[in-house]
């Protein structure tokens, strides 16, 4: 089969692209230098291809992803980076034949934690992002209670989500400084073998961190293609013209196949005005490669934002060149 031959909207990887961009990261952060985030691809064949560059040790939002992970026997050892009190779901965690650590960030987390079964945890830290994580001052007390309700606590961790789009490098550097300093004084109450967090974005700044959890850099999305970073887009989504008009033309892909929190997708040689819940309207450059774009015809729609853009399909389609060589089920979407 073609690219071309895929029905519309169709989620699509550039099957060189994406090993490069493995390969680069690999030769940046070997081993478990690199804990790949499988939130940002949902897809444990993708997750495959990553242990074969030298990483086989995973970060998971969901436990529906650790799962799913532990089902396809890439067990070794995950991090499930997301506070859960659902105990049937903690049970689940439990009793998989797999290496599950869960992130704490309060007394009823720890409990919850210690109820049902779970040996490992690291101590969830609020680095900036206003979102899970305990204070700075509270990481210690906090260790100190898990292990009291025999847990073993493996280190800390902490995102600085806020940081990961700001564009300029010196300034994601600055502000960082903060992060690297609440994460050291967090280390040094917690204790552990384990500093785990950072991003694409701050995937080479981090000097505490024993680990980085990146997740968008196999994939790449509009948003960070914008930071200058060594990895390319390597995910698409196909999309079938089915009207034009005198200024502008529409696509088969809008709300409902493309992650839109950070903005509107891009398509080459057009400027795209707004997208719909199943149509994407652009304007084609009179000068560019779409000048003359007729109904039938396949533009690719590029995603600003990767990780919700996966969920929102059942399947993803690696291409090489025009060719489809393998489609992999998301098999990680849900909860």
């Amino acid at each position: 089969m073609k690219v071309h031959d895929l029905p519309t909207p169709a989620l699509v990887i550039d099957a060189d692209v994406l090993e490069a961009n493995l390969a680069t990261m690999a030769t940046a952060l070997p081993g478990r230098r690199l804990r790949p985030h499988v939130k940002a691809h949902k897809c444990t064949a993708l997750a495959r291809v990553q242990v074969r560059h030298g990483h086989p040790a995973f970060t998971c939002a969901t436990p529906r992803e650790v799962l799913g992970m532990a089902a396809a026997g890439l067990g070794d050892d995950l991090l499930l980076a997301n506070e859960v009190l659902d105990p049937g779901r903690l049970a689940a965690l439990a009793a998989v034949d797999a290496r599950v650590t869960v992130a704490v960030d309060s007394p009823a987390t720890v409990a919850a934690a210690a109820a049902a079964g779970l040996r490992e945890v690291l101590v969830d830290v609020n680095v900036g992002l206003p979102r899970c994580g305990c204070p700075v001052d509270d990481a210690g007390r906090l260790a100190d209670l898990a292990r009291s309700s025999g847990l073993e606590v493996r280190g800390l961790m902490g995102y600085e989500g806020h940081l990961m789009v700001v564009e300029d490098r010196d300034e994601r550097l600055r502000r960082l400084v903060g992060v690297t300093g609440a994460l050291a004084a967090a280390h040094d109450a917690v204790g552990g073998e384990v500093v785990s967090t950072g991003g694409t974005g701050t995937y080479d700044l981090h000097e505490v961190a024993t680990e980085i959890q990146a997740g968008s850099y196999a994939l790449m999305d509009t948003a960070y293609a914008r930071l200058g970073l060594p990895f390319a887009l390597a995910l698409s989504v196909w999309a079938t013209v089915v009207s034009v008009a005198p200024r502008w033309a529409v696509a088969d892909c809008g709300l409902k196949s493309l992650g839109m929190d950070h903005g509107n997708p891009s398509v080459d040689g057009a400027a795209v005005w707004f997208c719909s819940d199943e149509h994407v309207t652009f304007a084609p450059d009179p000068d560019g490669p779409l000048a003359g774009v007729r109904a039938g015809d396949r533009v690719r729609v590029w995603p600003a934002h990767v990780d919700p853009t996966m969920a929102m399909h059942e399947r993803v389609h690696v291409v090489d060149g025009e060719d489809v060589v393998d489609t992999w089920p998301v098999d990680l979407r849900g909860w």
